[in-house]
């Protein structure tokens, strides 16, 4: 498979030869696959259900069945709905820290009635998307997204150490040495698969990093296949599985992520017109592309999955290959359904000690911090600028950090002020909107 030949495919509506599109399909899977499955598994474990549960199995599939179903969305589309370029859907690692707070203090029926109505929001800016570019510059962009990173940082240490503050954590078995050995094996085999290898393996380097903690945890005596055996072959879907709960409090934080969520997604379908086919994304696609990402959050909601949104390393892999085609990516969309309609695989991955995914998001979670930075280099460090990345971030990881500190507020103003991501943003946006720009 020659560059020369892949360069040929940069029309969205081109199809590579069947032998190229399978694997080009299974390569976008491999790329996203850790990632998309990790937020529900956080989410689940704040709401307090057990590890390798049925319970958490059924998230861990609805998020892949939707990752695959908003990915047809994108590249099919229906009407208007849908960029039609080859921009693969997944669950977002931005609404992580919001709907793990949700989920562990009003629990998941008040998360994913959030997760329905913001959706439907973010549907609905898929109208006006180009007109609120505006409020969103990198400095707000890039401050939201660095706040999230170093939000989950720390419980990708909990992880990685044996536990999480929603588990129970054995005092003699919390941080050690064979925790540790795995966490590590699972970062170490990462980081060298994915710089001393090139193209589908490199691209899978956290994916085959987990599978060598998972083998070695296994070698250790610390992996449980019981739920594995239990688990039926096709997947049950609820809808509203934990019934339909509103807060306003949840809703407003989950919808102002949802706005950052669609301005990346305009940002990605920027990028993937420019790095396939040399071009700038037109309205229309800009257009599809929210109306999309909305349309499966709410759809995924309905049915226990978390919100979903385009993910950024699956537009590498177009830059990569040169391949356009949005055809390749609806293979991808295929497999991620076949995968979510299979509970056994949803089950195999619930079986994964903590340490191994522990291991995985140190990687992932300082990737997001990183991707936050990278979009601040965008940024004039003036005084003005770094003014507002120290006040935003000071209050926004502060309050989250030390929550008592406005125990006394209304119940929707405190869910939102220790969100970590909603304070971040609002003042982030308020304080560039109100400071003068520097002479």
């Amino acid at each position: 498979m020659s560059d020369t030949t892949l360069g040929a495919y940069s029309d969205p509506n081109t199809t590579p030869p069947l032998g190229q599109t399978v694997p080009l399909g299974l390569q976008h899977v491999l790329a996203m696959f850790a990632s998309n499955v990790t937020p529900s598994i956080i989410v689940a474990g704040a709401a307090g259900l057990a590890f390798g549960s049925a319970e958490q199995i059924y998230l861990i599939q609805m998020a892949m069945l939707f990752a695959g179903v908003a990915t047809l969305f994108q590249t099919v589309g229906i009407g208007p709905i849908g960029a039609r370029l080859p921009i693969m859907q997944g669950t977002s690692f931005a609404f992580v820290g919001v709907l793990a707070g949700v989920a562990a203090t009003q629990g998941l029926g008040v998360a994913l009635t959030a997760c329905i109505i913001g959706g439907t929001v973010h549907f609905l800016l898929g109208s006006v998307i180009q007109n609120l570019r505006w409020l969103f510059p990198p400095l707000v962009t890039g401050l939201v997204i660095l706040a999230i990173g170093l939000y989950l940082i720390p419980v990708a240490i909990k992880y990685a150490a044996g536990g999480a503050a929603q588990f129970q954590m054995e005092a003699e078995s919390f941080g050690s040495l064979k925790h540790w050995s795995v966490a590590l094996t699972v970062v170490i085999v990462s980081l060298l698969v994915k710089f001393y290898t090139k193209g589908f393996v490199s691209n899978a380097a956290i994916l085959i990093g987990l599978i060598c903690g998972y083998v070695l945890a296994f070698i250790l005596g610390m992996v449980n296949f019981g739920p594995v055996a239990g688990a039926s072959w096709i997947t049950s879907i609820q809808p509203l599985p934990y019934g339909f709960e509103f807060s306003l409090g949840a809703v407003i934080a989950v919808t102002l992520v949802s706005i950052v969520s669609a301005i990346e997604t305009v940002g990605d379908a920027s990028a993937t017109t420019k790095a396939g086919a040399g071009r700038q994304a037109t309205d229309a696609e800009i257009a599809g592309a929210t109306y999309a990402d909305g349309l499966g959050t709410a759809v995924a909601g309905v049915f226990g999955g978390l919100p979903n949104t385009s993910f950024s390393q699956n537009v590498g892999i177009v830059g990569m290959t040169g391949v356009m085609s949005r055809h390749v990516v609806t293979v991808a969309g295929l497999i991620m359904i076949i995968c979510g309609l299979l509970p056994k695989i949803g089950a195999i991955i619930a079986s994964m000690p903590l340490p191994v995914l522990g291991g995985g998001v140190i990687v992932m979670f300082g990737m997001v911090a990183a991707a936050g930075l990278n979009m601040l280099t965008e940024v004039k460090m003036n005084r003005r600028n770094m003014i507002i990345i120290a006040v935003s971030l000071s209050a926004g990881l502060g309050l989250n950090l030390v929550p008592t500190a406005v125990q006394y507020l209304p119940g929707v103003v405190k869910t939102l002020m220790t969100s970590a991501v909603a304070p971040t943003a609002i003042i982030a946006i308020a304080l560039n909107l109100i400071l003068p720009d520097e002479i």
